[in-house]
């Protein structure tokens, strides 16, 4: 059983890649994902106290549950603009 994991930003620099699959098994969480990329692509190793995750389009905590064939989306911290003074 596998799902399919969407690397964003920073992160899919750091992975060299956009899109990974993951085994999942059962009660397997966003957050347990997230750690097993890790394994994969260390560069990612540090980084889970700003990742957000989404789960199928909707933001997760890192505890969601995640099922064959979810799509997990690793999203890191976004900034840039500025505002005129």
């Amino acid at each position: 059983m596998k799902a399919r994991v969407r690397l964003f930003a920073r992160l899919s620099e750091l992975a060299g890649t956009r899109e990974a699959e993951v085994e999942v098994g059962e009660g397997l969480t966003a957050g347990e994902v997230y750690r097993a990329l890790c394994g994969r692509y260390p560069a990612l190793s540090g980084l889970n106290g700003s990742i957000r995750y989404a789960v199928n389009g909707e933001y997760a905590e890192p505890g969601h549950p995640v099922g064959e064939g979810d799509e997990v989306a690793l999203i890191p911290p976004v900034s840039g603009g500025s505002h005129a003074v």
